[in-house]
């Protein structure tokens, strides 16, 4: 129940933190953190630990037990009330300032997986679109993506007519289709262009992965187009930071059996990485080297 006009120990205060947060008992602590989910429609990890003075990990702690209470669902950063989790689609710079740091180790080390001279698709996603800065130092690529964000890069970087060196730049082919929140470009024109073409590797931003739900989307137009991009690709590689690990979209679009490796980074727990072996034959931790069989 929202409380209006109250700024002691139970209720936010508005555009400030809660007064000794670090005082409060677990239990008063997520009642305040479904208020102002309820409230705002969804509310980042980030925030809620500014908002309450308290760790990144006790929130996350918070949010699995009001998850599993099925007061509110989890969504990548943050968490949104059960209503609107699975069909939840935040926009491109929004999911641009979660976890930016881990998405930039996790292109560096994806980018080290393509080779010169290599076909190869980049799907749309915040990840992908650090992945491809990396890959403009990979010579002679041939590029196929349905997101604008990377096509823009890749435009941006094009030699100069006269440059020596243009002949090393990225054929890049950007599908048509329908552009959804995050940039990208779906339906039966992107669907039709992506069927038409085989990429020796396929580089794919996921909003949520786990061994029940496979890789999924909120997005139903594109989990049809990335299930396209998966069977047109010869190897699959999946770039999603720690928290996309557990998350569920509306719609899943590919098995973990469909992934040839997983590229994420530090912040998954022993525990989450031991699942993940059983389920992926490739796992590459950013900044640890390989795991698994890849």
């Amino acid at each position: 129940m929202r409380r209006n006009g109250r700024t002691g120990a139970g209720a936010v205060k508005k555009g400030g933190a809660v007064g000794d947060n670090h005082n409060l008992l677990a239990e008063q602590r997520r009642s305040l953190i479904l208020d102002e989910v309820r409230r705002r429609g969804g509310v980042r990890v980030g925030e809620l630990t500014r908002r309450l003075q308290v760790s990144d990990m006790t929130v996350r702690r918070d949010l699995d037990v009001l998850a599993r209470r099925g007061v509110l669902e989890k969504v990548h950063g943050g968490a949104v009330p059960v209503s609107e989790a699975s069909a939840h689609e935040p926009g491109f710079e929004v999911k641009s300032s979660l976890e930016a740091g881990a998405k930039e180790e996790i292109a560096g080390a994806a980018a080290r997986l393509a080779g010169p001279g290599g076909a190869v698709a980049l799907s749309g996603g915040t990840t992908t679109f650090q992945l491809a800065r990396q890959l403009l130092d990979v010579p002679d690529l041939t590029v196929v993506t349905n997101s604008v964000r990377v096509a823009d890069v890749f435009h941006a970087a094009r030699p100069a007519a006269g440059d020596p060196h243009a002949a090393h730049g990225a054929t890049v082919v950007l599908t048509g289709g329908v552009r959804t929140p995050s940039d990208s470009l779906v339906g039966p024109v992107a669907d039709a262009a992506i069927r038409s073409l085989h990429f020796d590797v396929l580089f794919l931003g996921v909003h949520g992965i786990s061994p029940q739900a496979g890789l999924s989307t909120p997005n139903l137009a594109e989990a049809e187009t990335n299930r396209h991009f998966v069977g047109s690709a010869r190897r699959v590689v999946v770039v999603a930071d720690h928290t996309k690990w557990g998350t569920v979209g509306l719609s899943s679009f590919a098995s973990l059996s469909e992934v040839d490796t997983l590229v994420t980074d530090s912040g998954l727990s022993e525990g989450v990485r031991a699942e993940m072996t059983e389920h992926l034959p490739g796992l590459v931790v950013a900044g640890e080297g390989a795991g698994g069989r890849d």
